[in-house]
C-alpha cells in the first residue's frame, strides 16, 4: 500500500496546452509540441537545447526526455524579439 494520494494527480496533456491554475504537469510540452508552437521543425527545438546562454532554449531533461514549460518557452521567445 502507498501513502500517495493518487487521486490528485493530473495526466498532462488533458486538454489545451496551459490552463492558469492548474496542476504544473499541464503545461509540459513535448519536443513535437514546441516545435507546432513556434512553427519550426523539431531539429531545429533540439539544436536551440545545445546551445549556450540566453539562445538556450529552456528544458526539462527526464531521462531521455526533454520536456518543456510552455511559459517559459513563451517567455524565452519574447526575450529573443526583444521585447
Amino acid at each position: 500500500m502507498s501513502d500517495h494520494n493518487t487521486e490528485s494527480f493530473k495526466a498532462p496533456n488533458s486538454g489545451s496546452l496551459h490552463n492558469p491554475g492548474t496542476d504544473c504537469f499541464d503545461s509540459l510540452l513535448t519536443v513535437a509540441e514546441v516545435a507546432q508552437l513556434l512553427r519550426v521543425p523539431v531539429s531545429w527545438v533540439y539544436e536551440r537545447t545545445r546551445r549556450r546562454g540566453t539562445e538556450r532554449l529552456p528544458h526539462l531533461k527526464l531521462g531521455k526526455y526533454l520536456r518543456f514549460s510552455q511559459p517559459e518557452v513563451l517567455g524565452w521567445l519574447a526575450r529573443m524579439r526583444g521585447i
